[in-house]
């Protein structure tokens, strides 16, 4: 289900452009975080008001996640890129450039984490969840067997991610996959094509769910998930 972004005032071209969204990957439509330019790496705004996706994720939960984590990882991964000289790259070229050096770890887990935060926000929308439709559901019945045998995947991946983490839907080698990452880890370094995340660090959902990770995943896929975006990053 598309959002309607007319709360902000805006047209989605227009909120595109004040979110300072763009793509990459090439031909896909993935979203990301805006070039960390001479005016540096700024939060990206929220594709929806931060009470929009109660009562699955509540507004309290929103202000810590997107305002104080999310925006940690944003502001240190400025001052770090400006301090190694590399302000003007990126965030994705950032995330990869660091995952090859030891030595810019702490660069990479913020980078990433900035990445995936924002990424994991239009993986998600008001009225979401269901299945997907068109192009996305033959390709997910072509690849997993069944919508159903997807959903246990995926749910079993982040269920089943020890301590911090992610799960992803991913393109990897024309197919579709579902896999989990650590803590800041990310498929931008392993060549794979994020399609939608699920974050399951306990900071994305211990205020409203507690230890109850499983009921934040199934609400998550019941009523959150973004598949015209997952398919826009499809292609």
């Amino acid at each position: 289900m598309e959002h309607d972004h007319s709360s902000f005032g805006l047209s989605r071209r227009q909120f595109m452009t004040a979110a300072g969204v763009g793509t990459i990957l090439g031909a896909g439509a993935l979203i990301a975080p805006p070039r960390a330019a001479a005016a540096g790496l700024t939060l990206p705004r929220l594709p929806y008001a931060p009470g929009a996706l109660a009562p699955y994720i509540s507004a309290r939960t929103i202000s810590f996640h997107y305002g104080k984590h999310h925006a940690a990882y944003v502001r240190k991964t400025d001052r770090m890129a400006r301090a190694m000289g590399l302000s003007r790259k990126s965030l994705p070229e950032l995330v990869k450039l660091a995952a090859r050096d030891p030595k810019k770890k702490a660069l990479f887990n913020n980078a990433s984490q900035a990445w995936n935060h924002a990424f994991y926000w239009q993986s998600m929308t008001p009225g979401g969840g269901g299945a997907p439709r068109g192009k996305l559901a033959q390709k997910v019945k072509a690849d997993f067997g069944s919508f159903g045998s997807f959903k246990k995947a995926f749910a079993a991946a982040a269920a089943g991610q020890f301590g911090s983490g992610w799960a992803w839907l991913v393109l990897d080698g024309g197919k579709l996959k579902v896999t989990a990452t650590a803590n800041a880890g990310s498929p931008l370094v392993t060549g794979q094509r994020p399609l939608l995340t699920i974050d399951v660090w306990e900071h994305a959902y211990y205020l409203d769910y507690q230890n109850r990770r499983g009921d934040y995943i199934k609400a998550f896929l019941a009523h959150l998930v973004n598949w015209d975006f997952a398919a826009r990053n499809l292609g």
